[in-house]
């Protein structure tokens, strides 16, 4: 008797667990979903697809028109092609027009990215790695400063700064543009706490521990682990820098330094003007070539945002 009874329970339990697991799948099966396969929202699908919607359709438009001439502009369906593909022309019109001048705001948007983009996203580097990693006294103020001009926006600080440029004799140069730009309290805020989960301490340690200087532990080390961030940053930097209307507007009197911002609006209020009309295909045609470095720049830097992302997500 005492031999039998732990033989005769395994097999009287087992085929009660087995049909207990496959009555739950079936029941699953007959609810109208799979167990391994999660719940689709409709609402959410539908939600999403009308913002994709609201993003693509202001731009297809855009890309439409742009392949159109002067004439059929105003006599076909916006969001459909005209009698003729005109969009070769209209670049070579756009680059030719008033001497190239939108060759020169182009070059002009440029200098202000490299120089202030870059600049911005290279302090933001330095000195959020230097506020994740260094203690020093004050650094709860610096913390303070910070997440108050994260909240601060640019344009109240745009006339104050023209006041304070005005009396040094800056305005109406590229400096009253690039210097502004150089200063991006989201990008420090977001290296700052980037940094601090990116980069152990054990190992800024250990390469102390065997001699390395400071500026080898951060260009060697620490700069790899820092690439998503970096790269981060100067994508936001870089389309704020791009984008950038306001300052520009009341820095800038010459024509010559202006960006492409504010040259389409100068083209804009030509074109709306009695005889102006004949360059509405050209604000139209500038818009599309102003917003293909921005794609063209979110599509190369994004494999390297997504690499360094899964780097080290790996046990090897």
């Amino acid at each position: 008797m005492t031999t039998a009874t732990p033989t005769t329970t395994p097999r009287s339990s087992a085929p009660r667990l087995r049909s207990t697991r496959g009555g739950s799948k079936d029941r699953a099966r007959t609810r109208g979903h799979s167990v391994d396969r999660p719940r689709r929202s409709v609402l959410l699908t539908v939600l999403t697809a009308l913002v994709l919607l609201y993003a693509l359709v202001p731009l297809a438009w855009l890309v439409i028109n742009a392949t159109k001439t002067q004439g059929d502009l105003f006599s076909s369906f916006g969001l459909w092609f005209g009698d003729s593909f005109a969009l070769l022309s209209n670049i070579g019109q756009t680059l030719t027009y008033d001497d190239g001048i939108f060759v020169r705001w182009f070059a002009n948007t440029l200098l202000y990215v490299v120089l202030g983009a870059g600049g911005a996203t290279a302090l933001a580097v330095l000195g959020g790695y230097g506020l994740a990693k260094f203690s020093f006294p004050g650094k709860r103020a610096v913390f303070a400063v910070v997440i108050g001009a994260v909240a601060v926006p640019g344009t109240a600080l745009a006339v104050p700064t023209f006041l304070m440029f005005s009396q040094m004799g800056l305005t109406n140069t590229p400096w009253s543009v690039i210097i502004p730009s150089l200063i991006s309290p989201f990008g420090l805020y977001l290296m700052w706490t980037f940094a601090a989960e990116a980069i152990p301490t054990e190992l800024l340690e250990a390469a102390r521990m065997d001699g390395a200087s400071e500026a080898r532990t951060f260009g060697q080390i620490c700069l790899p682990l820092l690439a998503p961030g970096i790269v981060t940053v100067l994508l936001f930097t870089m389309v704020a820098t791009w984008n950038n209307y306001f300052l520009p507007l009341i820095m800038l009197k010459d024509p010559d330094w202006y960006p492409l911002t504010l040259g389409l609006n100068a083209w804009n209020a030509q074109a709306a003007t009695a005889g102006g009309e004949a360059i509405f295909h050209l604000v139209i045609t500038g818009s599309v070539l102003t917003i293909v470095p921005l794609v063209v720049a979110f599509l190369f830097l994004q494999r390297y945002w997504q690499s360094g992302l899964a780097a080290g997500s790996v046990k090897e």
